[in-house]
């Protein structure tokens, strides 16, 4: 079972990655929120508990599911990890014409020697 900090960990973390995937400010944010820029600073690294219906108000702005937010089935932070499960669901969700665009672009990267 995750701690407190653990937990709040992850969701800052996700709520950070999120935010610039929406391509939005922190400022931008707090004011689509009515919630002071501090806040959303704090709320990011961990550091400020976050209410439901917060929670809920970010998920609608950033389009992702609640459940992502809240690392459900994760331990520990991995932002990578976090950045491609958000991603994934970006691909999810296009045309199989553009779907077919990425996969390829994918496929035509070369990973990066070790």
């Amino acid at each position: 079972m995750k701690s407190t900090d653990e937990l709040r960990k992850i969701i800052g973390s996700r709520l950070a990655i999120a935010r610039q995937r929406a391509g939005l400010s922190q400022a931008q944010v707090a004011t689509a929120l009515h919630l002071p820029r501090p806040s959303i600073s704090e709320i990011e690294a961990g550091r400020r508990r976050v209410a439901v219906d917060e929670l809920v108000s970010f998920a609608d702005l950033y389009g992702v599911d609640i459940n992502w937010l809240t690392g459900e089935g994760v331990e520990e932070v991995n932002p990578i990890r976090d950045k491609l499960q958000l991603a994934a669901r970006q691909v999810a969700n296009l045309k199989p014409e553009d779907l077919e665009k990425v996969i390829d672009l994918l496929s035509s990267l070369k990973p990066e020697k070790k």
